[in-house]
């Protein structure tokens, strides 16, 4: 690895300034070709990692990606994940809420999708959306069907970022691991690539005149995004804030750190009893005995 991986990170209970953190930084790879070769590597790493980490069936795995628009975590999945087997892993992406998962408490629909042993669980935005863009638009809590005793006292973020920290915990102690992916994007880029979604028919249909609305509030979106991150990142579900305006960067970030991840649980296969061993010797013994056809 040629990142200081360490330095993405916020440690728990942080004091978080994104005008401080950087949206661009210089790139590990010094061509096209060496990003490609770059990120071949670590897509063939995840791959055996992942065929490991199902047959080892001891811990779960769950990736978050928040961002503004055009960041790219459609593109960092579909690269980063490219060689991995669909049958261990389930990407998951949570739009506008549901009646029925509006009768529920804000975590409920999200729960239902966390990913089993063995496999690996990707959430394209995920349950922090209820405090960010919730808190942004706090006018959509007036449909959550919240009791106003517990939205007008003023601390339903903070009983929200309570709320998460503790499931995370749960899931930690259970075996799953989480790691956490904010694409820090400028302004500036995101403009550039929405000039480009315009200009580029094949990507019409990814933009919407309701996404230059949400420009209008982008300082109350960092805001909300300094105070999640800072509140919910912790030793054992970090937060990493990943430069986002080159791409081809981002995608290496984080497939290094999930590569990294996986390493750390130290997998491994399932060893063969000795008795299933025998039963293996007396399968193979049959099928050798069959006669030719």
């Amino acid at each position: 690895m040629r990142f200081d991986l360490d330095a993405f990170r916020i440690r728990a209970c942080e004091h978080v300034n994104l005008g401080k953190r950087p949206t661009l930084v210089d790139p590990v790879y010094s061509s096209k070709k060496e990003y490609k070769e770059m990120l071949a590597s670590h897509v063939e790493q995840l791959s055996k990692l992942q065929q490991v980490h199902y047959a080892d069936n001891r811990y779960a795995v769950l990736l978050i990606f928040q961002a503004m628009d055009a960041a790219g975590k459609d593109g960092v999945i579909r690269h980063v994940m490219s060689g991995v087997n669909p049958q261990g892993c389930q990407v998951f992406s949570f739009k506008h809420p549901s009646a029925h998962e509006l009768v529920h408490d804000f975590l409920w629909r999200s729960n239902r999708c966390l990913p089993e042993r063995g496999h690996i669980g990707i959430f394209n935005r995920s349950y922090y959306e209820e405090v960010l863009i919730v808190r942004v638009h706090p006018e959509i809590l007036s449909v959550q069907g919240i009791p106003d005793e517990l939205i007008n006292g003023g601390k339903v973020w903070q009983h929200r970022f309570n709320s998460i920290v503790d499931m995370e915990q749960h899931l930690y102690r259970n075996g799953t691991r989480i790691l956490k992916f904010f694409l820090h994007l400028s302004k500036k880029e995101q403009r550039k690539r929405f000039l480009d979604r315009i200009d580029a028919p094949a990507k019409n249909w990814k933009f919407s005149a309701a996404d230059v609305e949400e420009r209008v509030y982008w300082k109350e979106y960092m805001h909300a995004y300094e105070e999640c991150l800072g509140a919910t990142s912790t030793k054992n579900a970090p937060w990493y804030v990943v430069p986002a305006d080159d791409k081809q960067n981002a995608r290496l970030i984080v497939s290094s750190l999930i590569v990294t991840t996986l390493t750390d649980l130290k997998l491994s296969y399932p060893e063969t009893t000795a008795e299933h061993h025998k039963e293996l010797q007396r399968i193979r013994k049959r099928l050798e005995e069959e006669p030719a056809e």
